[in-house]
């Protein structure tokens, strides 16, 4: 799974913003705020990526327990998916 093209993650004022580009206007109008970890998970699924990855990822780079990451990476990819923006 990855991040559908047409949107773009910007740091602003020290907080990360997702914004549609180009044809992705269309079917989603606004932004997204993301957290520190959001913006994590969010720059690993610009490219083609794993649950199971992004769980050892997060795990590595928050230093955080397994169940933890499991739980907070399956809750980012149901809102994504919620919202189509992943393939």
């Amino acid at each position: 799974m990855k991040i559908k093209p047409g949107y773009m993650i910007r740091e602003i004022a020290k907080n990360h913003v997702v914004v549609p580009v180009g044809d992705a206007t269309v079917d989603f109008n606004g932004m997204i705020t993301l957290n520190d970890t959001g913006a994590f998970l969010w720059k690993q699924l610009l490219e083609d990526n794993t649950v199971e990855n992004l769980t050892s990822e997060l795990i590595n780079e928050y230093d955080i327990d397994e169940k933890t990451a499991k739980r907070d990476v399956f809750e980012f990819v149901e809102k994504l998916k919620d919202a189509d923006l992943i393939d």
